[in-house]
């Protein structure tokens, strides 16, 4: 395995305990650059702490990493002079928003196969968008308890209780398909069980330990061919 163009990375103006904690994360990123053939870049759709929680106990065989945006991008290094492994700057220039790293012996195939599969859904957030129209119909809420009727009413439920039984009066319209959800929308499609938003990963790019190659998932141009892309989006984006 070809040698890494230097072996540690410090971090400054940082308090004591913080700076052992990021020592110690960047000790384990550089590990795991130099244990696992692959090193993939990621983004996620509706990200959910649980759901990727459950990702990392189904691929135990693979080290995942998000959020550490900063710390990665110190350690791969943010230019070719200072990149950990040859072509390692270009994972740093991906490290941007809610994206994230997966370092694996599994094949290129099998984790993009594995990963175009896998979705789950989930309840949508405020400032999420609608992905179809609900329309609630009056109708006794007997799934509610009669303590939750005013809560009901403060979201804009037309309810009352009847009996004692938590009951809508008239039709509702909670949201229709493309509407950017309020807190108070988000809110009633919970309560009554509609799931609009899909958790997803979605493999961008990989970087290859033995070939120190850097390319989008599923390409197969040359090394120079994607330096020379991604020289090019970046220019687009100054």
């Amino acid at each position: 395995m070809p040698k890494s163009k230097h072996d540690k990375v410090s971090l400054t103006k940082t308090a004591k305990k913080g700076l052992e904690l990021k020592q110690n994360l960047i000790e384990e990123l550089q590990k795991c650059v130099d244990t696992y053939k692959y090193l993939f870049t990621f983004s996620v759709a509706n990200m959910r702490n649980s759901k990727l929680k459950d990702i990392r106990n189904t691929r135990k065989h693979s080290q995942m990493f998000f959020g550490k945006n900063k710390v990665m991008m110190v350690v791969l290094g943010r230019r070719p002079a200072d990149e950990y492994r040859d072509n390692l700057h270009q994972v740093s220039k991906k490290q941007r928003g809610e994206v994230g790293v997966l370092f694996t012996n599994c094949t290129k195939e099998e984790v993009n196969e594995w990963f175009t599969k896998y979705a789950e859904m989930d309840y949508a957030r405020a400032g999420n968008k609608a992905a179809f129209t609900v329309s609630l119909d009056p109708e006794p809420l007997e799934q509610f308890p009669h303590s939750m009727e005013l809560q009901l009413r403060q979201l804009g439920l037309p309810t009352a209780l009847r009996r004692g039984v938590v009951t809508q009066l008239s039709d509702y319209e909670t949201c229709k398909e493309g509407d950017v959800l309020t807190p108070e929308q988000a809110r009633v499609l919970k309560l009554f069980g509609y799931e609009m938003a899909e958790f997803k990963v979605i493999m961008k790019y990989v970087w290859d330990a033995q070939s120190e190659r850097f390319q989008q998932v599923g390409d197969d141009m040359p090394e120079s061919a994607s330096e020379s892309a991604e020289e090019s989006e970046d220019d687009d984006n100054d």
